[in-house]
């Protein structure tokens, strides 16, 4: 396949609607597969799942729970009212008697969670009973990779739970080769799946600044230095996205590398952007390929989850877009990019809640910064910390960074959110 093929398909693979935050979404999406092998309620059910699963859903509000939070609640409605032929939009058909019986379900034995040691960041094994039948779902990696599926003890399906770098093919991916495709590529061969982004996240970031969702980051900007610069509408708009969607806002967003906060965090800047400047549509979408597709290729280095928080790829990409827009060159971008890996990278990601909107705001604004430095001519410099002597090497050590050096960390953070919780 060729580059502007493959390009196409990653874009078209990644960019794809998803109800809630993308891992207890994973969650309702195991559970309601569990029960469709099982082919009846369950009577009783188990999880199984890793450590940044468990990070990332303790503390967020659950779409269409009627405003409950955590890990019960989104696998007991998986399988109450879930659909999993929808996958990541398995809980959009939940109705109010669903809710209430997951409700009286949370309060019972009905579930039970352990956690899984020695797995991949992104585990989930989900079990259902019935009498003397059983059904088994796994889903490792990927948010609806389901990589093996038993029932009754008999092994149905399965798949190699290795993450499939074949299906995104990302290999001899770069900064260069991206810009290029978006400057060339028939903008009808990406319109479809960014006609998708910008209406879905615009949406949902309107609904974020029009009503009082958690920590309202995003309508606190604007309140706190009003909406007359751009600025502070394109880290506003990006919050609001968030804090609807962390706090059970039951409407869609199209995701980037597997988050619907990275997908809010690449768009909505560049969208904004482009708004001021009236760059008209075929600008707009050639800085989306850029903001999609540069956060894709940083993410991947970094894995499904870390403890690095993925709002600073996704603002890298976002600040690239911008940067496309303002007329910068390839170099200029490539020191937008630095300039936002060397002032944001050392974000944390402590699991999905009210404060990432908070973090996706930090974000976007040193990716602003980084794209002003740079288009004076600016940039943070070799041997400065991790940044090395050109972008793809500076890219690959907050790869490292995240991947690697900051195990400890995630195993720490995922430590003290359990101390919170026994406290609590």
């Amino acid at each position: 396949m060729d580059r502007e093929n493959r390009y196409v398909e990653i874009l078209n693979k990644e960019l794809v609607p998803a109800l809630g935050c993308t891992e207890p979404i994973a969650l309702a999406y195991a559970a309601a597969k569990a029960r469709e092998v099982l082919g009846c309620f369950p009577e009783h059910m188990e999880l199984n799942c890793s450590g940044n699963i468990v990070k990332n859903v303790k503390g967020v509000t659950i779409p269409n729970s009627g405003g409950m939070v955590g890990i019960d609640i989104a696998v007991i409605l998986g399988a109450v009212g879930g659909n999993a032929q929808e996958e990541l939009k398995v809980l959009e058909s939940i109705k109010p008697e669903h809710i209430e019986k997951t409700r009286e379900l949370a309060k019972t034995d009905f579930l039970t969670c352990k956690l899984k040691e020695g797995v991949e960041n992104l585990y989930i094994d989900t079990l259902a009973f019935a009498g003397e039948h059983s059904a088994q779902v796994t889903i490792v990696n990927r948010h609806t990779l389901i990589t093996r599926i038993v029932k009754d003890g008999q092994e149905i399906f399965h798949k190699d739970p290795v993450e499939k770098k074949a299906s995104l093919d990302l290999d001899g991916m770069s900064i260069e080769n991206i810009i290029e495709f978006a400057e060339t590529v028939d903008v009808k061969r990406i319109k479809p799946a960014l006609d998708r982004q910008i209406e879905a996240n615009t949406n949902i970031a309107n609904e974020g600044l029009t009503k009082a969702y958690g920590a309202q980051v995003g309508r606190t900007l604007l309140s706190a230095y009003g909406d007359g610069d751009v600025r502070i509408r394109a880290r506003a708009k990006a919050a609001a996205a968030s804090d609807a969607r962390m706090n059970g806002c039951a409407m869609p967003v199209v995701i980037n590398s597997g988050s619907g906060n990275q997908g809010l965090t690449v768009s909505l800047p560049v969208i904004e952007f482009a708004k001021e400047w009236n760059c008209g549509e075929e600008k707009l979408y050639r800085a989306l390929a850029i903001s999609n597709l540069v956060s894709v290729y940083q993410k991947h280095y970094i894995g499904s989850l870390s403890a690095f928080c993925g709002a600073v790829t996704a603002a890298c990409g976002a600040g690239a877009g911008i940067t496309y827009l303002a007329g910068g060159d390839y170099d200029c971008i490539c020191r937008t990019i630095v300039n936002t890996v060397a002032n944001v990278g050392g974000i944390i990601c402590d699991g999905a809640k009210s404060s990432c909107a908070a973090k996706i705001s930090s974000a976007v604004e040193a990716a602003i910064l980084g794209y002003e430095l740079s288009m004076k001519g600016l940039s943070f410099k070799a041997g400065e910390g991790i940044v090395s002597c050109d972008v793809e090497e500076t890219i690959k050590n907050a790869g490292y960074v995240g991947r690697v050096g900051m195990k400890i960390t995630d195993v720490e953070i995922l430590n003290l959110m359990l101390e919170n919780k026994a406290a609590n």
